[in-house]
C-alpha cells in the first residue's frame, strides 16, 4: 500500500492545491486507523457513542444509502473535532474550533480513492460536503441547516461517490441485505436503489421472487443467529445444549419458524412484498420455500 505522505507528495508535484492535498491524506490516515472496525457498505460509528451522539447517528443512518463496497465511517465529536482542515483553507473551514462536531467520511476504494468529508453538526457555521480525489477539491455543497444537509446526501452520495459498472452477484446481496437491516432497525422504509436490491429486481442474481424472498430471509437470519449480540443467540445455545435430538430439532423448528415469519410480516406490513400478486405456482413454491430454509438454516446454525 501506497505510504499516505508519499501520495500527499506527488499530488503537489502534480500542481494540485497543497490544502486540498493534505487535508485528503489526512482523511485518509483516519479512514485506514479505523478501517479493521468497519463493514463494507455500513455507515458505522468510530467509537461507541454517547448518548448525545445517537439523535444524529440515526438521522444519519437512515438516511445515508450506500453501495456495497464504500468504507464509511461516523466520527462523534471526541474523535471529529481535532480533524480540521488547513487554517489557511477558508472554504473548507464548516466549524469553528472548540464546537462539537460530527463527520461523515466515506471513501470509494481504487486506483484513484476518491473520499467526500461531510460536517453535519448543528453547531456548524457550514453544514455542507466536500468530495476529493488524487489531492484535488473535486465538488463542494453547502447547506443552511445540517438537516439539509442529511437529506441530500444520499443524493451527492449517487452522483460522486456511488459504484459504478456492474456490480458481483455479492455485491448485490450486499447492499440488499445491509438495506433490510436498517428497515430492521427503523421498523419502516427507508432509501433504496430498486434496480440494485435483488428483492426489487431478483434478475440480478439470476433469481425469480419467490426465491429471492427466501435468499434474503436465510442471509439476514443466519446472521442473527450467529451474533453474539442478538435475541436470538441466547435461544439458539440453549437450544444447542438439549440432550434429546427430537427435542432440539422440535425446538430448532419452531425458533426458526418464527424469524421467518417476523421478517415475512415486517415485508407485508412495509408493502415491501406485495404477496397478493403471487400466483398459484408461486404460492407452492413460497410453501416450498419456507419449508426448505428452515432445514437450511437448522443445518447451518444450529
Amino acid at each position: 500500500m501506497e505510504r499516505i505522505p508519499d501520495k500527499i507528495k506527488q499530488w503537489i508535484e502534480e500542481k494540485k492545491d497543497p490544502r486540498s492535498a493534505h487535508w485528503q491524506g489526512g482523511l485518509e490516515e483516519i479512514l485506514n486507523v479505523f478501517s479493521p472496525y468497519m463493514e463494507p457498505g455500513k455507515l458505522i460509528p468510530v467509537q461507541p457513542l454517547e448518548d448525545d451522539d445517537l439523535p444524529v447517528f440515526m438521522a444519519a443512518l437512515e438516511s445515508v444509502d450506500l453501495s456495497p463496497n464504500l468504507h464509511a465511517a461516523f466520527l462523534p465529536p471526541s474523535i471529529a473535532g481535532p480533524v480540521t482542515p488547513p487554517e489557511s483553507a477558508d472554504e473548507l473551514q464548516r466549524i469553528d474550533k472548540g464546537k462539537a462536531s460530527y463527520k461523515i467520511l466515506i471513501a470509494r476504494p481504487g486506483k484513484d480513492l476518491r473520499i467526500l468529508c461531510a460536517e453535519i453538526s448543528d453547531h456548524a457555521k457550514n453544514p455542507g460536503v466536500d468530495i476529493f480525489q488524487s489531492g484535488a477539491l473535486l465538488g463542494t455543497y453547502n447547506y443552511d441547516t445540517t438537516q439539509a444537509c442529511i437529506a441530500d446526501l444520499t443524493k451527492v452520495i449517487r452522483s460522486h461517490i456511488w459504484e459504478k459498472g456492474t456490480w458481483r452477484l455479492d455485491d448485490y446481496k450486499r447492499y440488499t441485505i445491509n438495506w433490510f437491516e436498517k428497515i430492521m432497525d427503523f421498523g419502516k422504509a427507508v432509501c433504496v436503489r430498486e434496480d440494485f436490491s435483488f428483492l426489487h429486481s431478483p434478475t440480478l442474481i439470476k433469481s425469480n421472487r419467490v426465491d429471492a424472498v427466501f435468499t434474503l430471509i436465510f442471509e439476514i437470519l443466519l446472521k442473527r443467529f450467529s451474533d453474539p449480540d442478538d435475541q436470538f443467540k441466547d435461544a439458539v445455545s440453549s437450544i444447542q445444549n438439549i440432550k434429546n435430538k427430537d427435542d432440539r430439532l422440535a425446538q430448532s423448528n419452531r425458533l426458526v419458524e418464527r424469524g421467518i415469519l417476523e421478517l415475512l410480516s415486517l415485508m407485508r406490513e412495509l408493502e415491501i412484498v406485495n404477496f397478493s400478486e403471487f400466483s398459484n405456482t408461486e404460492n407452492e413454491r413460497f410453501k416450498k420455500e419456507f419449508s426448505r430454509t428452515i432445514h437450511k438454516i437448522i443445518d447451518k446454525v444450529i
